[in-house]
């Protein structure tokens, strides 16, 4: 009994099964540094067309966009990016815009949240 024990490396273990269960639920720790530059220009690109008009007349999805913690939550904020950029430019030129955010997201997302939008995007 005592040798198992002190096989068992407690502070590997923890991380191996936070990491484990997070994988099992969907969840990833922290995303390649690489996404992370994919990432923050995603995020760059949503809060450049939401501009002024965006930042003065609806500052929470704007706060939504610049504190996301993660790609799943920009994700998620593009029906309000949207929203207001119909309000800004038009449907058929927010909906092009939406479409050129939405390609930058492959890749960064399991395909199965990213499927519906692929064959929308066609």
């Amino acid at each position: 009994m005592r040798s198992l024990l002190s096989s068992f490396n407690m502070p590997t273990f923890v991380p191996q099964l936070k990491s484990s269960c997070m994988a099992l639920l969907g969840l990833s720790q922290s995303p390649p540094k690489d996404a992370l530059w994919r990432i923050e220009a995603i995020r760059e690109l949503m809060l450049s067309e939401l501009g002024d008009y965006g930042d003065r007349k609806f500052p929470a999805t704007v706060r939504r966009v610049r504190f996301t913690p993660d790609v799943q939550g920009l994700w998620y904020a593009r029906s309000e990016v949207m929203a207001i950029m119909s309000n800004t430019y038009g449907e058929s030129v927010a909906r092009k815009k939406m479409s050129d955010i939405s390609v930058k997201f492959v890749g960064l997302l399991p395909k199965s949240i990213t499927k519906s939008t692929a064959l929308r995007m066609r």
